[in-house]
């Protein structure tokens, strides 16, 4: 249980301080306004790093669907933990994207645009093409958990001791966040790289049940594709770590 409420809690964070920072960036009045896609792509690098620290040692900080069911194919984590962990992720992102919403309380009734409110939330490409939006979903999500393997796979191979640790326990998580910053930077113009369903999908399911002034609809027919691409691209990514040996 205590691992469950940890997968919670870590994507709650991860919610709150990346939903937070581009609600920061797009939202009327905020002091952050218009301050750039680097200042989200940052956020959000320091936002996984975060929420990874926080539940690691309880979790594994798996914190994302994509990257659970990559880790339980390739026999890295237990089948038995992915649905409570999977449930745990659904409502932490749902969650932090309320306390976003209660954060900002005063912005959304002067941010005129609901396309910048939903923005908030989710993801949306920034040309519509289903196989092409799909497809870099996809290719985001495969190197995130190719490369999430590869930061911990090489952890491993550290002469126990010191350094192992240091490793392991102390830059492997940042390390994360820095891979997270290289994919929205390198990847993700396109589609916005949501590379995560909980971190989509819950915040746009708040996004349609809360009281926000003016909101708009939540995009549902483009919903399916940051929950699809990504959990394909997550079991890729990883299968392909462990085919090419990199995992031992």
């Amino acid at each position: 249980m205590q691992a469950y409420i940890a997968e919670f809690i870590g994507t709650m964070l991860l919610i709150i301080l990346g939903d937070g920072v581009v609600a920061g960036v797009l939202l009327r009045n905020s002091k952050a306004e218009n301050s750039g896609w680097i200042v989200i792509t940052f956020g959000w690098g320091m936002a996984v790093a975060i929420a990874v620290y926080a539940v690691f040692g309880i979790s594994g900080g798996y914190i994302n669907p994509a990257v659970t069911l990559g880790f339980a194919t390739i026999g890295v984590l237990p089948w038995a933990v992915v649905p409570g962990y999977i449930i745990a992720q659904f409502l932490g992102a749902f969650v932090g994207a309320i306390l976003v919403w209660l954060a900002y309380l005063p912005h959304w009734e002067e941010t005129a645009d609901p396309g910048l409110k939903l923005g908030v939330f989710c993801t949306a490409p920034a040309i519509y093409n289903t196989v092409a939006n799909l497809i870099t979903e996809i290719i985001g999500t495969a190197v995130l958990a190719f490369g999430v393997l590869g930061i911990f796979g090489n952890a491993q191979q550290i002469p126990q001791g010191g350094t192992a640790d240091l490793f392991t326990n102390g830059i492997a998580p940042l390390l994360v966040g820095l891979l997270v910053l290289g994919i929205g930077l390198s990847l993700g113009g396109p589609t916005g790289y949501a590379i995560n369903p909980a971190r989509d999908l819950g915040p746009r399911i708040a996004h349609a049940l809360l009281p926000i002034a003016g909101k708009g609809g939540s995009d549902w027919g483009y919903a399916w594709i940051p929950v699809v691409g990504p959990i394909i691209g997550g079991i890729l990514g990883a299968v392909l770590f462990r085919v090419l040996g990199f995992g031992g």
